[in-house]
């Protein structure tokens, strides 16, 4: 069941007047939120169902376990159990084929055909995503963080919370468990909040990123084709595309959230205001970053030590978060060319510049910010050429097309007309990004200075827009990984 969808906008307000009008008690809610999680799921495939139940029942088993063990020796072995468990299910599925491949690769190198045969996996929806969610718990309980819950039903509420469950945010249980296990009041300011949070996800997702993926797929697809200003232009609006998707996602996440009275971790960061690739990833996908950095950057030595040390912590975690994106070479390439961007800036010490916002208490940034803002929007221009090609080959291949004498002529466009219209919702979009780029969304305070009928307006301009210019209904990116 996608956000853009209309099964959606029919389960949203019928799981939301069962909710808050007919189960009212503290359990009874949580209890419809497993059910409603669990048929939002199953819309997409009810086989894989019992994966996130198992995924439940494991930690939820495991984090009781390593709280009743009085040696660090036994909480270390039920730890170590549940992230071998976890990441076997999620490798059997994710990686499987992909080991497989190198490994026949290999021995073929070697001189011997093993030719082991591939299996048919169907990748479940979000298994990355909640599968970090259940480690995270058993690991802060080893760490004595949190203490593990009793509560089973509060638990599985924890796991499969639906806004959430197959794209984020990843959430802790140190957050979000108090938040279930406690009466929950409707609140008409926060509820507001959250349906403005939709509005602009919706627009982020079905008016620009969406009509940015008509014009990426086909240059993306048929790259060969094209001269080298049309396939950079293809890139830079997959630049757009993407963060507009997946933070899309996001926003309606966290507003359908607010809906049902919780707060969910802020995601995005307004990323594409950055003025270097360090400050970029910590404005960028916040919840799997951090997460990586608590539970993997940090345990291997993190910023300590030497910069030769830093260097290979940031290299190290680099990889694992292309690997996480998907079982491919070109993620781990990804990754590799983000960690080499870091270089310079460990080596001088600037990877913790820019803690702040751009141009803070002031309407425009100066000319160093702008240039900053510029390189970087750049570099991830190019770097995101080989997250959404095809294949290693195709990605090297699509930059040497860019690399030629035609990127010196006019992008060749089916629909130029199209084309120009998008460019002004693009520039639409970074304005109101901008105007908002202090708060935890962009619609948070916009026109709030402004008498009401003028912000009803604004709001009703957003809904025509994504009426007007909604098109073919286009799946998530994100729901790949």
């Amino acid at each position: 069941m996608l956000f853009n969808s209309i099964d959606f906008a029919i389960f949203v307000p019928i799981v939301f007047i069962l909710y808050w009008f007919v189960f009212k008690s503290l359990k009874s809610q949580n209890v419809l939120l497993i059910i409603a999680s669990y048929v939002f799921y199953a819309w997409w495939d009810w086989r894989f169902l019992g994966l996130i139940i198992v995924s439940t029942l494991i930690d939820y088993s495991i984090g009781l376990a390593i709280d009743k063990q009085t040696s660090l020796k036994s909480k270390k072995a039920f730890l170590t159990l549940s992230i071998l468990l976890n990441l076997s299910i999620l490798g059997f599925f994710k990686y499987f084929n992909f080991f497989i491949e190198n490994f026949n690769a290999a021995f073929q190198l070697l001189g011997r055909d093993l030719d082991l045969n591939y299996l048919n996996i169907l990748l479940p929806v979000g298994i990355s995503f909640y599968t970090f969610q259940t480690m995270s718990y058993s690991i802060d309980i080893y760490r004595n963080k949190i203490k593990p819950t009793t509560n089973l039903v509060a638990f599985a509420s924890f796991i499969c919370f639906f806004p959430q469950l197959v794209a984020g945010p990843i959430e802790r249980a140190s957050s979000f468990l108090p938040q279930v296990q406690k009466r929950r009041v409707f609140d008409y300011a926060k509820a507001s909040d959250g349906l403005k949070q939709i509005l602009w996800g919706l627009f982020k997702k079905m008016v620009i990123a969406d009509n940015c993926a008509v014009f990426v797929n086909d240059i993306f697809e048929n790259y060969a084709n094209y001269s080298g200003s049309t396939l950079l232009f293809g890139a830079f609006l997959f630049t757009i595309q993407i963060y507009c998707d997946f933070s899309g996602y996001s926003d309606i996440a966290i507003g359908v959230s607010r809906l049902f009275g919780f707060n969910l971790k802020k995601n995005f960061a307004f990323p594409y205001f950055s003025r270097n690739i360090a400050e970029f990833w910590r404005r960028w996908h916040i919840s799997l970053t951090t997460w990586f950095k608590d539970y993997f950057y940090i345990p291997i030595g993190g910023s300590r030590g030497s910069k030769w040390m830093q260097l290979r912590n940031t290299f190290a975690i680099f990889l694992v978060i292309g690997l996480w994106h998907g079982a491919h070479w070109k993620f781990v390439v990804y990754g590799f060319i983000n960690a080499l961007h870091f270089v310079p800036y460990i080596i001088r010490g600037k990877n913790t510049k820019y803690t702040s916002i751009i141009a803070n208490n002031r309407w425009l940034p100066n000319i160093k910010e702008l240039f900053g803002v510029f390189h970087t929007f750049l570099f991830l221009v190019f770097a995101r050429i080989f997250f959404r090609a095809d294949s290693l080959t195709s990605a090297v291949e699509f930059l040497s097309g860019i690399f030629s004498f035609s990127v010196f002529s006019l992008p060749d466009l089916s629909n130029t007309s199209e084309a120009f219209v998008l460019l002004i919702l693009i520039a639409f979009f970074f304005i109101i990004e901008w105007i908002g780029r202090a708060k935890e969304h962009a619609l948070e305070t916009v026109f709030s200075n402004y008498k009401i009928h003028y912000r009803i307006a604004f709001y009703y301009v957003l809904v025509f827009l994504i009426f007007y210019f909604n098109g073919e209904e286009q799946q998530f990116i994100y729901f790949q990984f």
